[in-house]
């Protein structure tokens, strides 16, 4: 690894506008930040003058936080960094509370944000208070303390509306304050960039602009293909190459490597769907999705996976042959060809080795991961808000960079509205795209054109659906593409999120987020469904609000733990599935997904054999997103208990309560994560149980296909990227020799009007 020959400074990512819109009233406000500031106190000592916002602790509890502070904080303005720290409350950063009325006015849907406002209004009331919280004095007038304590009473309460109000509210509160906070960095030693890695200057594109104009502006292409992920930039690259104009357009923008790695502020609301902040119904899972040119591939970890020999059985027994073809091994290593994956020149940091060394020493099976690194080093942890040394070969720096020079033609800022169709004698035939485009000068001021939106029709011979397993069936939908099928079979690779807290520390942002996986657990029913273990990004503002909050105190203090800490994720190949619809009220995608008992049980197992691991590497806590399981704490241990490894009765005392619950992992009061959607527009061979047929297309239509990971009959077990790259490499193939067929031009002809 190569460190930095000078300072990279990203550039600004210009934000919209903070909005307007009066989600909240003034009394509203005030009760929430109260809660807000009861999740993230300001911490002072009994001298210290007194507020509501404030949390007094005794002299020796300060003294020992300022000394834990002072001992774990670089550089030699430790205590003023400690004392800012400790002092700094939610609701002292008025960058907290833009972040709020954000997050609740464009990414919470009218359902959740009403539940919200109900409670604040009680809250406001006596009669409301008294029935809340036990006291007809409101929460907001009472000491933090009392907050903390009725606070915490929520997460159990006997009412539903305020089990779930806790839930969201702990996880909003944490994420927002350790993303806007001013010493959170400071504190951790957490570096803006990495200190790894030499910046590089991405690949350029152009983008197509449209002057203002009140009319309908149409454009005429051979394929339109609509996201620039992962399955529509290996589309893009095959049919330019193929001979056919191709136009690729995306609802998200580009930015280069001059923008990478963006800020947390910037990069999850620029560059993932609902600003990295959607989450089920049921508010158990948090969901992250790549939203922004190339779309997942721009933001992953670099795992390149290629699709399972069971996986590939099981769904050639569902009718789907191709997947035991040596034709789709040949699409798996043409994809990872042209990404120059390789495990040759993997460096695997700290994390990443104690895993594999962990797995020696318990006999688990595990290996290094292929990275799409171009068959060079890449030795970069923030490549979740983007890569700006351009190691990592996603989308952007191949297939789409392939299809540029091919001569496609690009759209960004364009929200597809509806496919279009036409009647035939012969059957229902699509032929292009209608949509809204937003120029970039709505906020981000770069073409000089002044903010336009146009309506945009996109007449196409042939509409390639790649918007991701999220946005492709609510297109669909959308279109009145009539399929019951369409947005259900959800799978999401559920996770829970671990942590090992060592005696040294290891700065587990250094180095590739995932280069090892453990496949011990990876097939427990022997029907393919199971776990792996694999090590997880380690940025502050990805990672930390994921964890219990216990107390302002507790949780201010647990933070430091970050740069001594080993991540950790399950990653599950689910049985059982969900859906996705659009919400009654604006369309925005909505996800019914609950992590069913039977794939729990799978988790539950996989999180005993990372707590051993974590054992094995001499761990001295080990947390978990599970808040009803506390973390394990090792005691001190004689050379004799020590040697005794997962036999040591404290270890094996904790694991034997973690499986004495009688509700494992009870999703309303654990924290799953998913990084992985796949299934809502299945392949198969019957439009009863699926929405494409064997060649992506999508049933009882012509000329409109679906190429994305929303296409996998089932989960795929691993990363999906490569999976999904090669069903688009193949499917696009397909239909660059339907396009050849002049009797199929003759039939298709015709424009829409």
């Amino acid at each position: 690894m190569d460190e930095n020959t000078a300072q990279h400074v990203p550039l600004d990512v210009p934000l919209p506008p903070v909005p307007t819109r009066a989600v909240f009233t003034t009394s509203q406000w005030r009760t929430l930040l109260a809660l807000a500031d009861t999740v993230v106190p300001s911490i002072r000592s009994p001298v210290a003058y007194k507020n509501k916002a404030t949390k007094i602790v005794t002299s020796q509890e300060m003294d020992r936080a300022v000394a834990t502070l002072i001992s774990r904080i670089p550089g030699p303005d430790a205590a003023t960094i400690a004392g800012q720290y400790l002092r700094e409350s939610a609701s002292s950063n008025t960058q907290f509370r833009d972040g709020l009325q954000r997050l609740f006015s464009v990414y919470v849907h009218d359902e959740g944000l009403n539940g919200i406002k109900l409670i604040l209004n009680a809250l406001n009331t006596r009669p409301g208070s008294l029935l809340l919280t036990g006291s007809v004095v409101p929460i907001r007038d009472q000491s933090i303390d009392v907050r903390e304590e009725i606070f915490r009473g929520w997460e159990t309460s006997r009412l539903k509306p305020l089990r779930a109000t806790y839930r969201a509210l702990t996880t909003i509160f944490k994420k927002t304050w350790i993303t806007f906070s001013p010493t959170i960095g400071l504190v951790l030693g957490f570096p803006r960039v990495p200190v790894y890695g030499k910046p590089a200057d991405s690949f350029k594109y152009e983008f197509l602009q449209f002057p203002p104009s009140d009319d309908l502006e149409i454009v005429e292409t051979d394929v339109v293909i609509v996201g620039s992920g992962c399955g529509g930039s290996v589309a893009a690259k095959n049919l330019t190459e193929a001979g056919y104009r191709v136009m690729v357009v995306d609802k998200s923008y580009h930015y280069s490597s001059k923008h990478f790695p963006m800020a947390a502020n910037e990069g999850f609301i620029s560059m993932y769907e609902g600003g990295g902040g959607v989450v089920t119904d049921d508010g158990s899972l948090a969901i992250l999705a790549g939203s922004t040119w190339g779309g997942g591939g721009t933001v992953n970890w670099s795992a390149a996976l290629q699709t399972q020999g069971y996986v590939r059985e099981e769904w050639s027994n569902n009718g789907l042959s191709f997947f035991t073809s040596q034709e789709y091994q040949k699409c798996l290593d043409r994809v990872c060809e042209r990404m120059g994956v390789n495990i040759e020149h993997i460096e695997h940091n700290k994390a990443n080795r104690l895993i594999l060394e962990g797995a020696r020493r318990l006999g688990y099976a595990a290996k290094s991961v292929p990275q799409n690194t171009g068959n060079g080093p890449h030795y970069c942890g923030y490549c979740t808000l983007g890569c700006h040394t351009c190691g990592k070969k996603g989308p952007t720096e191949t297939f789409l960079a392939d299809a540029s020079k091919g001569g496609a033609t690009f759209v960004e800022g364009f929200r597809a509205d509806k496919i279009l169709f036409e009647q035939k004698p012969y059957g229902t035939v699509a032929c292009g795209v209608e949509g809204t485009w937003t120029s970039r000068d709505s906020y981000l001021g770069v073409s000089g054109l002044g903010a336009v939106k146009r309506k945009v029709v996109i007449q196409a011979k042939r509409v390639v659906v790649s918007c991701g397993s999220l946005q492709s069936p609510l297109l669909l939908m959308r279109s009145g593409v009539r399929n019951s099928q369409i947005g259900r079979n959800l799978h999401l690779h559920p996770v829970i999120v671990a942590g090992a807290v060592l005696n040294e520390e290891i700065r587990p942002w250094e180095g590739s987020a995932l280069t090892t996986v453990v496949n011990e657990f990876e097939n427990l029913d022997q029907k393919g469904h199971g776990v792996k273990i694999e090590a997880v990004c380690m940025l502050p503002s990805a990672y930390l609000p994921l964890f219990p909050w216990r107390g302002g105190l507790d949780y201010k203090l647990w933070v430091l733990n970050l740069p001594r800490t080993a991540g950790f994720i399950t990653l599950t190949r689910d049985r059982d599935s969900g859906r996705v619809y659009p919400d009654p009220v604006d369309g925005r995608c909505r996800v019914d997904y609950t992590v069913s008992p039977y794939d729990r049980k799978h988790i539950l197992e996989a999180l005993a054999g990372t707590a051993k691991l974590a054992f094995v590497a001499g761990a001295k806590e080990f947390h978990t997103t599970w808040r009803e399981l506390p973390p394990y704490i090792r005691p001190e241990m004689t050379p004799s208990e020590a040697a005794e490894g997962t036999n040591n009765a404290s270890f094996q005392a904790w694991l034997a309560d973690m499986r004495a619950h009688r509700v494992p992992l009870n999703p309303e009061r654990t924290t799953f994560a998913s990084a992985h959607q796949m299934g809502t527009c299945r392949m198969g061979t019957s439009p009863k149980t699926s929405v494409v047929d064997p060649d992506c297309q999508v049933w009882d239509t012509r000329g409109l296909y679906v190429v994305d990971a929303s296409v996998f009959p089932s989960a795929s077990g691993v990363n999906p990227m490569i999976t999904n790259m090669a069903i688009a490499d193949w499917a696009s193939r397909n239909i660059a020799k339907s396009l050849g067929d002049s009797h199929q031009d003759f039939l298709l002809r015709d424009r829409c009007q």
